[in-house]
């Protein structure tokens, strides 16, 4: 009577030793997966529109200043940085409206509206740029950048590129 299904003890014992470390690797390896893939599979928060004012609110012929905040996520690194610039309104015109960066294009320096030199003035080197941003005086290489913009039910809103690359 002997039997060919008959299971000795060492097979049993390497059968539940099997059975139960692929049961423990499956509720182990399943979540270290997911924790590890899940930064990839976030969506980018990199070019969304910001609002930065409301038109009837931005003086003609004066620099408007604004700032914003962009929070990226690499893998589980959060970083937020501030950024802004100016909106200049050239006209009454909607449509007739510069909006610069206020990152000086040397070094990055955050440059400001110095009202009576009537120019942006970076306090790291001594740069300064016209109300239209082009390089008056100073080591920058570049006019600031500019931003793209449109106008939704009277508020200006831009859709910032990557930092270093406006416009």
């Amino acid at each position: 009577m002997s039997g060919s299904n008959h299971l000795s003890r060492r097979d049993f014992i390497k059968f539940t030793t099997g059975a139960v470390g692929g049961i423990i690797t499956v509720g182990i390896g399943l979540p270290a997966v997911g924790f590890l893939v899940d930064p990839a599979l976030k969506e980018s928060k990199a070019g969304k529109p910001i609002a930065i004012g409301k038109l009837e609110e931005i003086p003609v012929g004066k620099p408007y200043p604004f700032s914003f905040t962009i929070t990226r996520v690499n893998g589980w690194e959060r970083t937020a940085a501030n950024y802004g610039g100016f909106v200049l309104r050239k006209s009454a015109d909607p449509k007739d409206i510069l909006i610069l960066s206020s990152r000086c294009t040397h070094l990055g320096c955050t440059v400001n509206w110095n009202e009576s030199a009537n120019a942006y003035l970076c306090p790291c080197h001594d740069a300064k740029f016209s109300v239209q941003g082009e390089v008056l005086d100073g080591p920058p290489p570049i006019p600031l950048r500019h931003f793209n913009f449109t106008i939704e039910d009277g508020v200006v809103v831009i859709v910032p590129v990557e930092i270093g690359q406006e416009g």
